[in-house]
């Protein structure tokens, strides 16, 4: 399995990938991936700390699994490959970002555009056998990602955390709210959305509006 990590995440990650349950981890994952069809492809398992290093990480997104359908996955949360339908959460994202921000809907659901601006698209459970979800949860990668999410509060600066739906607001105890922004609200899936649970929550503006007023440039969401 190809890993591809940003040198400033290998540095504070080392006690995680060193740890025994990384290894037992790694293990179980090798397995599924060498028994069944498994998301996404194992070079793509780590994009989101190749193309968002820890030192330019200014948003945090945390989904809760990769997509499960063929072709779906690219290892960013809510983001799925060029070419790929948009998934419903997905859908529900941009609609927001067009009555939020007025930005026309976009062609591509790949948001590789919005890692490479410093957006950690983090899922709790980085893998996934197809059409399973849930399938690798408990396993160690949730483990894993809560470290990701206590180093981003310790080692970064006004850091703006979006949290949608309730399993990313339990994430809440593991970041310094003192020294971040959270944002909350509902998930964009149509089952949250539709009860009014997310439109209108205005995260793109807001998150923009306080990195500006910290210095940082805004995102080109």
């Amino acid at each position: 399995m190809e890993v591809s990590i940003a040198p400033s995440w290998k540095q504070v990650l080392q006690t995680e990938f060193d740890s025994p349950y990384f290894g037992q981890l790694i293990q179980f994952v090798k397995a599924e991936y060498a028994q069944h069809i498994c998301y996404p492809k194992g070079r793509e398992i780590f994009s989101a700390f190749s193309h968002c290093p820890l030192d330019e990480v200014k948003v945090v997104i945390i989904g809760q699994d990769p997509y499960h359908g063929a072709g779906q996955a690219n290892g960013l949360c809510f983001s799925v490959h060029d070419g790929i339908a948009h998934p419903p959460s997905l859908v529900n994202i941009f609609r927001e970002i067009e009555q939020d921000l007025g930005v026309p809907y976009p062609i591509s659901g790949n948001l590789e555009r919005w890692a490479s601006q410093g957006v950690l698209l983090l899922n709790a459970t980085l893998t996934v056998r197809a059409g399973e979800a849930g399938s690798h949860q408990n396993k160690g990668w949730e483990t894993f990602t809560d470290a990701v999410i206590r180093t981003v509060s310790a080692e970064a600066e006004h850091v703006v955390f979006m949290l949608w739906g309730s399993y990313a607001k339990k994430k809440i105890p593991l970041i310094d709210t003192q020294k971040h922004c959270i944002l909350t609200s509902g998930h964009p899936s149509p089952l949250s959305a539709n009860r009014g649970y997310w439109f209108g929550n205005k995260h793109f503006s807001r998150a923009n509006a306080y990195l500006v007023s910290v210095g940082q440039k805004p995102i080109l969401w």
